[in-house]
């Protein structure tokens, strides 16, 4: 099959073995693959499970597609079923024509979704789920501050924010106020035009996708009791209070099944920033394809 691997900080096609899937595993054919640029200088991706050091990873691990092969013990999904998911950190990702993930870190794709938005969902989706509901314990009413308010994550801690009842204030660039206040933000505060903290007061829940100094800047709003949670702060950073905050996605059969209704229903949005052939995919995990802002970039297969 035709992949993508990383070699240095780059990206190079190669012609690597079809992967068979284990007993709890799909063999899923890629039809859309979500990018992560940052994901190149990630530990799992130089790294394995057990330390030793990892050559040649596959990148990209949110994907939609279809069904190709099952293992043994997976009996709910027939081939041919259209699914999206996530799959471990450490496993070989979607930028190729075909990836393995475990049962459990799929479900199935929303029909209504093309495979390229359906592609744009599990990663932001579930980072803003997990980070609002399991990590914040978020309730109607409160007040819940999200940095980053169009990127990939932000617009989907947003929606659901704000679908759960809290108000929330966001923190976008000039050219995505509209936009991020379309996705359900009660206010939405030009970083750019003045530091957010001369306008925000105390709230309850901080979402921080930015990190750095805009996480610094922070911790004062948050009232007695406030939570914060970042998913930009390295687990080197040695205060405790910051170290604590910072969590890593999993992957999430039940809350993906949960998503992908509310994108059916229309009650949630996907957003893509731009759709790109495989061949340019290397110069989107450089950083070298312009960007809106807004959602996620994603590579068509």
């Amino acid at each position: 099959m035709k992949a993508l691997r990383v070699s240095g900080d780059t990206l190079v096609e190669d012609n690597a073995p079809t992967p068979q899937p284990g007993t709890c595993e799909l063999l899923i054919r890629v039809r859309a693959a979500g990018v992560t640029p940052t994901e190149l200088i990630w530990y799992p991706t130089s790294h394995r499970k057990t330390g030793e050091p990892r050559a040649a990873a596959i990148p990209a691990h949110e994907f939609s597609g279809v069904v190709e092969a099952i293992g043994a013990e997976v009996g709910r999904l027939e081939i041919g079923h259209e699914v999206y998911g996530m799959n471990d950190w450490f496993a070989d990702g979607a930028m190729a024509e075909y990836c393995i993930a475990d049962f459990s870190c799929v479900a199935p794709k929303p029909p209504s979704l093309t495979h390229a938005e359906a592609a744009a969902v599990p990663i932001g989706a579930l980072t803003a789920w997990q980070g609002l509901f399991d990590r914040a314990r978020l309730q109607p009413g409160e007040r819940v501050l999200v940095h980053g308010g169009a990127g990939a994550v932000g617009l989907f801690a947003v929606q659901l924010a704000a679908m759960h009842g809290a108000h929330v204030i966001a923190t976008a660039s000039s050219h995505n106020l509209d936009f991020v206040a379309t996705l359900g933000a009660s206010q939405v505060v030009d970083y750019h035009a003045l530091p957010f903290e001369k306008i925000v007061e105390s709230v309850d829940v901080v979402f921080d996708t930015v990190g750095g100094d805009t996480l610094a800047r922070s911790w004062s709003l948050l009232k007695p009791g406030g939570r914060m949670v970042t998913i930009a702060a390295g687990q080197e950073t040695s205060d405790a209070p910051t170290k604590n905050a910072f969590f890593i996605v999993e992957p999430n059969q039940k809350q993906l099944s949960i998503v992908g209704d509310l994108l059916e229903s229309k009650r949630l949005r996907a957003v893509v920033d731009t759709v790109l052939p495989l061949a340019d995919a290397p110069r989107a995990f450089t950083g070298a394809i312009p960007r809106r802002g807004r959602g996620k970039l994603v590579v068509a297969l």
